[in-house]
């Protein structure tokens, strides 16, 4: 299978020829990083057609291929062809490019299978963009054509663009296609995003903390051949679906927590008001104390899953995840505690009067019977008001055992 050996690089320098230096070793400038396992197949020709866009663009560049444990020659086969082969003993797509990129020596780096499904002579938008400035390049194979049989149709009419649209909203990325595998960046602009995944969500993590962090993000269209393999790819669809959508939700407090909490909370409290007065009736269904409980219910929910919403905004901050938010600072800045613990205090004792009033009706029919659905209409809130009180307090507790970590970062050690 393999040609004639293709010469990148020596003693960590680019050449600019298959067979020497025009000039003299220069700087790597552009690393192509190919993450491989078993493709022994198509390795070859991906490794050609990257050496031929460095040549046609007089780019000083090395290709890496990142060998993920392959057992079918493809590490031998990617030394003949001149390729630089890093060793990936941690199984993973995720892994695997980490590792390449970690090895690349270039200020750009380019990334893409390894199985011909992506054009690697597709090479010159993409350096074009990185050299007008932006940070991150992304491949849009929607805008540059998908070849008949090379995307699963229920990938490229449901998954792919539903999930897309996911992580525009939850993130207001400006990219049409998450999960284009082509893809080019500032070596140095990824590295300090501190990426984490191991597996097929290291794209996506790339993507969405290059979003979040105010990295300049720019598109180019690409297009997909069918691959060359002959098995069965690593992707699999309802798997790989159900991680995407874990992740997202994972990433943003906001789409996770806040706004189910504030919908729970505002349809409680709404509701809970309107059926105070007394029964009501919508059409045919008559509503009363027994949804006046599940209002109640929704409220104390709504809110222990706000908390959630800010403990893991703060904590994303803290550790990195999320950029630093200067509106929220100021508001869980000192005094955070002593404000907590007034609003805890004034709903205890709101609960508390309300306690007090239903047992002094209690009281006036000398402890006997009472109508259930007027005491009710005083016990729920009374008891919601008590709930919400306790949560309040411990709440900022909690919230108070974060603050040195924030002052630590409006210090800028962070």
């Amino acid at each position: 299978m393999p040609g004639s050996p293709i010469v990148l690089e020596r003693d960590g320098q680019a050449w600019d020829g298959p067979s020497g230096p025009a000039e003299g070793p220069r700087e790597v400038e552009v690393s192509i990083v190919m993450p491989c396992l078993n493709e022994v197949r198509t390795l070859e020709s991906c490794i050609r057609k990257a050496r031929r866009a460095l040549d046609d663009g007089g780019l000083a560049g090395e290709i890496i291929v990142a060998d993920n444990g392959s057992t079918d020659g493809s590490r031998a086969l990617a030394e003949r062809c001149g390729a630089r082969v890093v060793d990936v003993e941690v199984r993973g797509y995720g892994a695997a490019l980490a590792m390449g990129i970690a090895a690349a020596r270039g200020r750009f780096v380019v990334m893409g299978d390894s199985d011909d499904s992506y054009d690697f002579s597709n090479l010159m938008p993409f350096v074009a963009k990185l050299r007008a400035g932006h940070d991150l390049v992304m491949g849009n194979r929607f805008r540059g054509g998908i070849a008949r049989g090379a995307m699963p149709a229920i990938h490229r009419y449901l998954g792919n663009p539903a999930l897309t649209l996911i992580g525009r909203l939850f993130f207001k990325s400006p990219c049409g296609d998450f999960y284009c595998g082509q893809r080019a960046f500032r070596k140095e602009a990824i590295a300090a995003l501190d990426l984490q995944a191991v597996g097929m969500e290291y794209a996506l993590e790339m993507l969405v903390k290059a979003t979040m962090m105010g990295l300049s993000i720019a598109e180019v269209p690409v297009t997909l051949s069918p691959d060359g393999r002959d098995r069965p790819p690593h992707l699999r669809t309802w798997r790989d679906g159900w991680q995407s959508l874990r992740f997202f939700l994972v990433y943003s407090p906001r789409w996770l927590f806040l706004y189910p909490s504030l919908l729970m909370m505002g349809a409680g409290i709404v509701v809970g008001a309107w059926l105070m007065a007394g029964p009501r009736r919508v059409g045919g269904l008559h509503l009363d104390i027994h949804t006046l409980i599940y209002c109640a219910a929704a409220v104390t929910v709504g809110f222990q899953v706000f908390s959630f919403a800010v403990f893991g905004k703060l904590l994303s901050i803290a550790t990195g995840l999320h950029p630093r938010n200067a509106r929220l600072e100021r508001l869980l800045g000192p005094g955070i505690l002593e404000a907590g613990l007034a609003i805890g205090s004034v709903l205890l004792l709101a609960g508390l009067g309300g306690s007090l009033h239903g047992f002094s009706r209690w009281a006036d029919t000398r402890f006997g019977d009472l109508d259930p659905f007027a005491m009710m209409r005083i016990v729920i809130p009374a008891a919601l008001s008590l709930t919400l009180g306790v949560q309040v307090i411990f709440s900022s507790f909690y919230l108070s055992l974060l603050q040195a970590q924030f002052r630590r970062l409006r210090g800028g050690k962070a």
